[in-house]
């Protein structure tokens, strides 16, 4: 009989403790590249991801629960991250995860993401492959890399610009950009008169420079990160050669590329998943560029937007579930159409972003200016 009474107490003891453990934080682990080469990125996605815990905890939290970011450096090295994914699933025990910058980090840790079943939220990578590997978890915050620039090529048909030369680092990323890219040029008629990948750290470009302007380019596209656009426009301009238009992804969207290239920034394209223009018209976004400028004196890049929606997107599907489960968690983020500070989220049903899509941006004057779509741009494209 006492050891019967015990038992009940034992089972009484143990409810009574589950609601002040049901009632801890919202804990969302993840790792970003706080150092290495992808380290401006990194930064202002970390700035995005704790603008938003702020906000959702001044809102009450998600659940009733406040939010904790346990963030990690995973130093810009896919395996370093997918071990410190191991450890915060593991022995942090965090409820949910988002996933790291860059498409080859985060290929790294999608097997740890499934192993342990956790829905992956990707607020900082977009390479097609990430979809195509037969993981069900897995949902795009942007439009994946192989439609980047459709817009700029777009840009070019209208300009009547056909001669292209595309540059490719050897990443997956940028290989997703240069391959979607080559696909969507050929539908709208353009002619790709060189084509050349490169490896991921190279930087010497006047050869390859050299045999593209021999191949008769009148554009310069290059697939890459922030070095590859500094170092290939700064080529560029140690050749004395001024292309009728460079485009150059991910480097040209931040303030640092205009800070380092000087005036050589000039009338360089990029595509953006999000610009701070105060009449960028989506939902939260004004509010989000004050609130960017006030905490942190200085103007958010998309890295930090995406960082910033994807907290918004994951608080929506929580929300719309009613409770911290992560198998319903999945269900409502492979079915959820909603609005964030970068557009309409929506994906397919590999969990691939399909509703969201970036604009061209282009450095006019000292500041970058949106080129395309018509709709919101705040001026005309500039060729040479």
């Amino acid at each position: 009989m006492i050891k019967k009474l015990c038992v009940t107490a034992g089972i009484i003891l143990l409810m009574s403790v589950r609601p002040s453990l049901a009632d801890g934080p919202v804990r969302i682990g993840l790792t970003l590249s706080l150092t290495g080469s992808y380290s401006e990125m990194g930064d202002m996605q970390s700035k995005g991801y704790r603008l938003w815990v702020d906000q959702v905890n001044s809102r009450g939290g998600i659940l009733g629960r406040p939010v904790e970011i346990v963030l990690r450096d995973d130093g810009s090295d896919g395996a370093r991250a997918a071990t410190l994914y191991e450890e915060l699933i593991l022995k942090e025990r965090v409820d949910l995860i988002f996933g790291p910058y860059s498409s080859g980090i985060t290929n790294a840790i999608l097997p740890v993401a499934a192993r342990h079943g956790y829905p992956l939220l990707v607020g900082g990578a977009s390479a097609d492959r990430l979809w195509q590997q037969g993981y069900q978890n897995v949902f795009g915050v942007y439009i994946p890399a192989s439609r980047y620039a459709v817009g700029f090529l777009e840009m070019l048909v209208m300009s009547g610009l056909g001669d292209v030369a595309v540059l490719s680092a050897d990443d997956p990323f940028s290989q997703s950009i240069a391959e979607g890219s080559v696909k969507w040029a050929h539908r709208y008629g353009l002619n790709i008169v060189f084509n050349e990948s490169f490896p991921k750290g190279q930087e010497d470009f006047q050869d390859v420079l050299t045999r593209a302007r021999q191949a008769g380019a009148r554009v310069i596209f290059v697939c890459g990160h922030f070095q590859e656009s500094v170092l290939l426009r700064g080529a560029l301009a140690g050749m004395q050669w001024e292309p009728a238009a460079f485009y150059a992804s991910v480097g040209p969207v931040l303030d640092q590329y205009r800070e380092q290239m000087g005036d050589k920034a000039e009338r360089t394209f990029s595509s953006s998943q999000w610009e701070p223009h105060p009449d960028l018209a989506f939902p939260g976004s004004r509010a989000f560029l004050d609130s960017f400028v006030a905490t942190y004196g200085e103007s958010p890049s998309y890295h930090a937007a995406t960082a910033f929606a994807a907290g918004t997107i994951l608080e929506d599907a929580v929300g719309k579930t009613g409770v911290m489960d992560r198998q319903r968690i999945k269900e409502v983020l492979g079915t959820l159409d909603t609005m964030s500070i970068i557009g309409r989220y929506g994906v397919d049903r590999t969990g691939m972003q399909i509703r969201q899509f970036p604009v061209i941006i282009q450095w006019q004057k000292g500041r970058k200016e949106i080129v395309w779509p018509s709709e919101l741009r705040t001026a005309a494209p500039v060729f040479r």
